[in-house]
């Protein structure tokens, strides 16, 4: 599961850049400070897994893959090139020649093999181990009896070649995942378990300081494989500064970027005033909160009670709640994701028509049921606000505001939460492909005891789809297989195992001190910040 998105605190970003800024103003030079409440827990690229250190990983180390600055366009990155065998299983990257690590040594194949053997190993315990289960061998080693990946082959020094033990139209996307980032053997033996605090990679910026609790501090890599990036010659974190004070020091000029948000109390007002309302920026996230019903427990296992609770909850009213900071949501998928249809009207708010199908299914007078929310505002907030509109329509659910933990517990369970709203959990995609908003929260596999399937939705005919859209990955493959995402995602909404609410936005506010596209700011993938492509405009 990809870093939990938490309300108020990830999803809006303070930054301070130039509206439409023109190409020949970017500098070299410069310094840039983001401030942070919370020290970073780790900078190894197998590890780390949270929104705040996603970024300073990708500042810091390169894979194979990586994504054009700004959108969720693919894009070869240590590779110079790639192919892919007629069956989609067999998948040859030609490595980019002198690209050197922060220690000065060149990146080779065996480099780019250890990196995921690494990852995959259960000795190193990495969250991203699943990702990499169509390699061949990956049983083997993630269950430790083997030592190596039998489908990674290392050819030559600039050439590596994957072996599948069955396609997956995902795969260069999870090659583009920090898990897979190109780390050097001598450096991990060195450090070992401290190589999160020693990080050496391939990436844009070098570790230059760290001192625990109080910040953390990148130099620009001279040697960097991408000419003319970054132009920062250096970022300063900042750690232990809480997010109001931070905000009085940005307005006062001493920091940059607050990377803990705006503080949810003065969200309203920097919108609100003059001096602030045309500096700020807004971007989609790969992001939906919603509503889970257990379609494995009554009355969920009836389509017309999911539709006619489609149909009873005002989403406008929800998102004016969270002042505004996301737009209405009508299908899984967010807007900003490959395969959302942006012609699906969905549900209409129609609380009569809503009566008539539970009357159709058989609940004139309605009936009971439990709404589960993680108990932190604004979540609890957002419950009353649809307990209210399912009243209206004669369903009395009772809230069970409960601990995240306690919440995501239940989800797991096959008859214990018949709703629950997935505020402060909501799925935040892994990378930009629809593949990753099915199989973990609505396909048959999340299904499970544990599982992240909270509606415990299994649609054998989907399920078919889901298997035929992500084994298409021959070349000209692609828009057939996001045209068959797109068209099964709406027909999961004709089953309405879930109320889709809201897609969260993230919002920037610039000055004129740092510069860069929009873009980079409310990179998709690049959460928060794409450090690599911003600029200090008074660079001397």
């Amino acid at each position: 599961m990809k870093r939990i998105l938490i309300y108020l605190l990830a999803s809006v970003f303070v930054l301070m850049l130039p509206m439409g800024s023109s190409a020949d103003a970017m500098k070299q030079g410069g310094t840039m400070t983001v401030t942070y409440k919370d020290d970073v827990v780790t900078l190894d690229p197998a590890i780390g897994y949270d929104w705040q250190n996603w970024s300073m990983i990708k500042s810091l180390f390169s894979g194979l893959m990586d994504y054009k600055p700004g959108t969720t366009v693919l894009t070869p990155d240590l590779a110079e090139s790639y192919t892919i065998s007629p069956d989609g299983l067999v998948y040859t990257f030609k490595l980019r020649q002198g690209v050197k690590f922060h220690n000065g040594r060149k990146m080779v194949a065996g480099d780019v093999k250890y990196s995921i053997e690494r990852t995959i190993n259960p000795k190193t315990q990495s969250p991203g181990q699943g990702f990499y289960g169509m390699i061949k061998g990956f049983d083997e080693l993630a269950s430790g009896k083997a030592d190596v990946l039998s489908g990674i082959t290392a050819v030559d020094d600039y050439t590596v070649r994957f072996d599948l033990s069955r396609p997956d139209a995902t795969f260069l996307h999870v090659l583009g995942l920090n898990f897979a980032f190109v780390v050097p053997k001598e450096a991990v033996d060195k450090y070992g378990q401290d190589f999160g605090k020693n990080p050496v990679g391939t990436g844009a910026f070098s570790l230059e300081e760290w001192k625990l609790g109080q910040r953390v501090v990148f130099a620009r890599n001279k040697t960097y494989h991408h000419s003319g990036i970054p132009f920062l010659d250096k970022v300063i974190f900042e750690i232990g500064q809480e997010p109001s004070v931070a905000l009085l020091r940005l307005q006062r000029g001493e920091v940059d970027i607050l990377g803990d948000g705006i503080p949810p109390a003065r969200f309203v007002q920097i919108m609100k005033d003059a001096q602030y309302k045309d500096l700020v920026v807004e971007g989609g996230q790969l992001q939906t909160g919603y509503i889970s019903m257990n379609v494995k427990m009554k009355p969920f296992d009836n389509v017309k009670v999911r539709q006619a609770v489609n149909m009873a909850i005002n989403k406008q009213r929800i998102v004016t709640i969270i002042n505004n900071r996301a737009v209405v949501a009508n299908q899984p998928l967010p807007p900003s994701m490959p395969g959302y249809d942006k012609d699906y009207k969905g549900y209409p708010f129609d609380q009569e028509k809503a009566k008539a199908l539970l009357a159709e299914a058989g609940y004139t007078d309605g009936f009971e049921t439990e709404l589960y929310v993680m108990n932190v505002d604004p979540n609890p907030r957002i419950a009353q606000a649809i307990q209210q509109d399912l009243a209206s329509i004669g369903i009395k659910a009772e809230i069970k505001n409960q601990s995240q933990a306690t919440v995501i517990a239940a989800g797991g369970e096959a008859d214990q939460a018949p709703m629950i709203w997935s505020g402060g959990m909501a799925w935040i995609a892994d990378y930009p492909d629809p593949s990753n908003f099915y199989g973990p929260i609505l396909g048959c596999g999340g299904a499970v005891t544990g599982g992240w399937n909270w509606a415990w939705y299994c649609n054998d005919d989907i399920e078919k789809a889901a298997v035929k859209a992500d084994s298409m990955s021959k070349a000209g493959d692609e828009a057939k297989r996001i045209d068959l995402w797109r068209s099964t995602f709406i027909k999961i909404m004709g089953d309405a195992p879930w109320v889709p609410i809201f897609n969260e936005q993230r919002f920037t506010m610039h000055a004129d001190r740092i510069g860069g596209d929009d873009s980079f700011f409310v990179d998709p993938v690049h959460i928060p910040v794409n450090y690599e492509n911003v600029y200090a405009k008074d660079a001397q």
